[in-house]
């Protein structure tokens, strides 16, 4: 959510700032804008809308030169999208310029003070109440940048992450962080700030990532120098070899990131289990696991924490869990766990899973349960993130960037992870057999070639969602391991076309849903082989019965439900428990097209964000 951009050093910083937005677009944000010293004076341009919108506004109306910039996409938080609410934000003397992602929770009382002394403020945000602060720190305290803005966020309360600089010394930038993430590209004799490593990968591979707490002085012809804010402690810096490179975040010659990273979903989930699952040997082993095992085996309960595709994710994990390593899992709402008082013991496991590895409620989750001795595990995809680091341990998912704000690879590497923990700990704790651990094993390793097989009905998914296209509501229904899907696919549907879907128990449906089935109302059922198969059709019975529209995901080779649904989306088989990582796969298909033909902006929905860094 939001996302940062600077640049100091020798080149021009304007086309380096300008690409570095667009390629953190896939965060959300609803205005953009830029800030350039050219030598002489500041050359600021910011816009509602998109990066193009800025491009073309910054082309005729600004001095595109200097080496020193800084950039932002600014998701809405403080005051409407508008020009005067974008970033970057002024101080009053107009020496200082800032960008900031997060929110300062007690903007109000400071900024009454600043205009007590005289302060003006032309914008509704809390960032520019930040940038005069910083100011007026500086001019009474007669200290140098870095120390007025040492000083300023000790008296602020929120989450942050900002990049300044003083037009007077345009030789740096001073950057800080507390909740969102940011990290400092090291080149030669240059520097680059950004949100994620994705703005400045072609032009280095060694970044240092904030930690929270953290401020850095970035001074040409010198080291970065790192701080704690707080005490002023100096932090021996880490660089970071990256391993992102520049195809993995480009289309590839897809038409979208999204349907790119669906048909990208074969290559990832076989590359998060590569070298972990020896399925001849007989043998998963995931390293962030293997010695902490006695915590799972000896736990009284898992707790499961995420939010959005993550959390459905975890619904299907509990499903696993249970059945396997027979210990009691409980999956939480990140955003709702620490409000409401939760019992967490030294006997409790918290699994945190997330993409990003930057969900501000799941971090806030995390805190709460090690401060009551609990045990966590993270599941993310991004690493060095900062659920990596404040997580006792922990596994990546293989994933490689996603940038689509609508999650799809995320999701079903997340499900393999979490598999391949459910098969190591079921083996460890000894409640599940020889021959069923092998049958998982086997399965799991073909999951890959059945993902790709289930990719092909992709022509066939597209004729389907012509004919839906135009429904106002869909309902989705599913059952044991198919009901996170369910609830899965209505998200996608929501996400990115608009159209108002829930997902639906299937056993539910006649406790409320069945009143608004009519002819007008397409209900997706996922009807795949399983212990549930025959309660399945009966529910499609029940809809058939009221003129339902039924769009069913069934088992390759079914003929039972074909018979009565209208449209069939088929999957390969393959053991109940591993049937998400399939079922999922056209409901997938099914919401792109639908929102493609919309003419959505699939890639960047309306009003989402990527990685949502506050709360």
């Amino acid at each position: 959510m939001c996302g940062i951009v600077g640049y100091i050093g020798k080149r021009e910083a304007y086309p380096i700032i300008l690409n570095g937005l667009k390629r953190l677009e896939y965060r959300g944000y609803d205005s953009a804008g830029i800030a350039l010293f050219d030598g002489t004076d500041i050359q600021l341009c910011k816009t509602k809308g998109k990066v193009a919108s800025l491009e073309e506004k910054a082309e005729k109306n600004i001095n595109r030169t200097g080496n020193l910039g800084i950039g932002h996409t600014r998701w809405a938080t403080h005051g409407i999208p508008n020009d005067v609410n974008s970033h970057p934000h002024y101080s009053n003397s107009g020496d200082l310029v800032i960008i900031h992602n997060g929110i300062i929770e007690n903007y109000g009382s400071i900024k009454k003070e600043l205009l007590n002394r005289g302060y003006t403020f032309k914008s509704d945000t809390d960032t520019e109440v930040l940038v005069n602060l910083i100011e007026d720190i500086q001019i009474k305290e007669d200290v140098k940048l870095g120390k007025a803005v040492q000083i300023a966020l000790n008296q602020v309360v929120g989450a942050y992450a900002i990049a300044l600089f003083d037009k007077k010394k345009p030789n740096e930038i001073v950057v800080a962080k507390l909740g969102s993430p940011l990290a400092i590209g090291i080149g030669d004799d240059e520097f680059f700030v950004a949100s994620d490593a994705s703005p400045f990968i072609e032009f280095t591979n060694n970044a240092i990532y904030l930690e929270d707490d953290e401020m850095a002085i970035i001074r040409l012809g010198r080291d970065v120098k790192v701080r704690k804010i707080k005490d002023d402690i100096v932090v021996a810096p880490y660089i970071q070899e990256l391993q992102l490179n520049l195809e993995q975040i480009e289309k590839g010659g897809y038409d979208h990131f999204m349907l790119k990273e669906i048909f990208e979903q074969p290559s990832v989930i076989k590359d998060t289990y590569r070298g972990r699952l020896l399925a001849d040997q007989g043998i998963v082993r995931l390293g962030g696991l293997e010695n902490y095992i006695e915590k799972f085996t000896n736990a009284d309960r898992i707790i499961i924490v995420a939010c959005g595709t993550s959390w459905h994710a975890g619904l299907v994990a509990e499903y696993i869990f249970e059945d396997l390593v027979r210990i009691p899992v409980e999956v939480e709402y990140a955003s709702e766990f620490r409000y409401r008082n939760p019992i967490i013991s030294e006997k409790d496991v918290v699994i945190a899973i997330s993409q990003s590895g930057e969900t501000a409620d799941t971090l806030a989750a995390i805190k709460l349960a090690k401060s009551k001795g609990a045990f966590v595990y993270g599941v993310c995809n991004v690493v060095g993130s900062t659920i990596s680091r404040e997580t006792h341990t922990g596994t990546y998912t293989h994933a490689g960037p996603e940038i689509g704000v609508a999650s799809t690879k995320a999701f079903t590497t997340q499900i393999t992870v979490l598999t391949m923990m459910a098969l190591r700990l079921a083996k460890a704790k000894g409640t599940i057999s020889q021959s069923d651990f092998m049958l998982y094993l086997r399965a799991l390793e073909l999951i890959p070639n059945q993902v790709e097989e289930a990719l092909k009905t992709d022509d066939k998914i597209t004729e389907i969602s012509a004919v839906f296209k135009d429904a106002r509501n869909f309902l989705y229904l599913g059952r044991g391991y198919n009901f996170p899907v369910a609830l899965e696919g209505a998200l996608k549907l929501k996400e990115i076309s608009y159209i108002h879907a829930e997902g639906y128990p299937a056993a539910e449906m006649k406790h409320g849903p069945i009143a608004l089935i009519d002819e007008q109302m397409p209900v997706v059922v996922i009807a795949i082989k399983s212990d549930h198969y025959d309660k399945v059709v009966s529910n499609i019975q029940e809809i058939k019965a009221r003129k339902g529209k039924i769009i069913a995901v069934v088992s390759k080779g079914d003929t039972v439900v074909k018979e009565m649904a209208d449209y069939v989306m088929e999957v390969p088989h393959t053991t109940e428990a591993l049937t998400p990582l399939l079922t999922t796969i056209p409901l997938q298909l099914l919401s792109y097209h639908i929102a493609v033909m919309l003419g959505r902006n699939v890639d960047q929905p309306r009003n989402l964000a990527k990685s949502v860094t506050v709360e």
